[in-house]
């Protein structure tokens, strides 16, 4: 099969796409990934043929941007959607074109993230199917509420009906801008409603979220989608901090940006109280140079080598860093910012392998201290080893490179 591969967002978005597409071009199929340019290094580091999509995200999360104010501001729904929204407006009539010119040929479109409304169009523009992937469960069902609501604030009986609702709300603040690129690009006509007939394929684990009862058919649960980087070698700088002591704490907040840098610092140092610490600055800004020596910055690491060699991760819940921590069966603490991070910090917490979330707006040291003595508990360790052991024996990109042979091979 010929496939395209769309996605349009941050590392953890564009790195288990590129896994997919690896393990896709090892079962025989032909595949090209799009993707923000700022994000594609994990699909070079796999042999992804890929091309950048217009836009910049790590703009956009630079301090006094949208998402990075949504972010610093409360991280709800309303202000985080606004501003993706934003994100995308300002690019689907470019991304339209980029990707209908990239799925000529194509069997399917394999599509997520800010370009997900894009993807369904070019599908239906060529005829082809369209199969939705993700890392945040957004099929409605009566289990859980939509993860972009804050959790515990949705009456059980309403979670069917809040998936519904913002998903169509989603869909009014990208409608306008998708339905003009529709019929300036692919002569199509407009669409009214949100799309919610096409399968969808979950890059998460059923250790972590069980598949609901009450999905559809075309709904998979396929288990976390993470390559090993077979060429990458640790640098002897960080072989040699590994070695010197006992295993340190792992803090990464990934993409998260314009948060106040100083109190973050101040209470990084304060909590971590002169234990051996691995930092990764990411995208937040932090200057490393200004943390104690207890500290040994990490550049881009693959998790799956780094996480079990540390005896915790702290991190901001972000679906795919709370996959890595939890398959390495390493305990977490979580500092969640916005979006789906709060969902994943309680999944985290109902596992038993994470203490109460911290919220990252208002991270207070005290408040960190106690999460970090928590996630030291043996109980907890122990609970997090298990997990680990149970997620090790899911291989969630066999099972989604199976599910997309049949979804084709059906409409074929």
């Amino acid at each position: 099969m010929k496939l395209a591969v769309v996605t349009y967002g941050t590392e953890g978005d564009t790195r288990p796409l590129a896994a997919l597409a690896r393990a896709l071009i090892d079962a025989g199929h032909e595949v090209h990934l799009q993707a923000d340019a700022s994000t594609l290094h994990s699909a070079e580091a796999l042999g992804v043929p890929a091309s950048a999509l217009s836009g910049d995200i790590r703009k956009a999360l630079a301090p006094g941007q949208a998402l990075s104010n949504a972010v610093y501001r409360k991280g709800g729904f309303q202000d985080t959607s606004r501003a993706l929204a934003a994100i995308a407006n300002a690019s689907t009539p470019a991304w339209m074109r980029e990707v209908a010119d990239a799925s000529e040929g194509c069997d399917a479109l394999i599509i997520s993230g800010l370009a997900a409304f894009v993807g369904l169009s070019v599908a239906e523009y060529r005829g082809i199917p369209a199969i939705g992937t993700g890392l945040i469960p957004i099929t409605p069902t009566a289990d859980f509420a939509s993860p972009f609501l804050p959790p515990g604030k949705v009456p059980r009986w309403l979670n069917r009906a809040s998936h519904r609702l913002v998903n169509e709300l989603l869909w009014q603040a990208f409608k306008k801008t998708t339905n003009a690129a529709r019929a300036d690009v692919c002569g199509l006509p407009a669409r009214k409603h949100v799309w919610s007939d096409h399968p969808m394929l979950y890059g998460v684990s059923p250790s972590l979220l069980p598949r609901p009862r009450d999905w559809a058919a075309n709904a998979f649960v396929c288990g976390q989608w993470s390559a090993a980087a077979t060429h990458w070698t640790p640098p002897p700088a960080l072989e040699a901090f590994l070695a010197a002591g006992e295993a340190p704490i792992y803090i990464g907040f990934g993409s998260m940006a314009g948060f106040d840098h100083v109190a973050m610092t101040d209470a990084l140092i304060t909590a971590i109280a002169g234990r051996r610490a691995l930092f990764y600055p990411g995208w937040s800004g932090i200057d490393g140079a200004s943390l104690p020596k207890n500290f040994f910055i990490v550049g881009e690491t693959p998790h799956h080598w780094l996480f079990p060699r540390t005896s915790m991760a702290i991190h901001h819940a972000g679906s795919g860093t709370s996959h890595s921590a939890a398959r390495a069966g390493i305990p977490s603490v979580a500092v969640p910012f916005a979006g789906d991070q709060f969902f994943w910090a309680q999944r985290l917490r109902d596992a038993g392998v994470a203490g109460d979330p911290v919220p990252g707006k208002r991270l207070r040291a005290s408040t960190l201290t106690q999460a970090i003595a928590f996630a030291q508990r043996p109980e907890v360790c122990d609970r997090a080893r298990a997990l680990g052991e149970r997620m090790a024996q899911e291989d969630g990109l066999v099972a989604a490179v199976g599910a997309i042979g049949r979804l084709v091979a059906a409409r074929l």
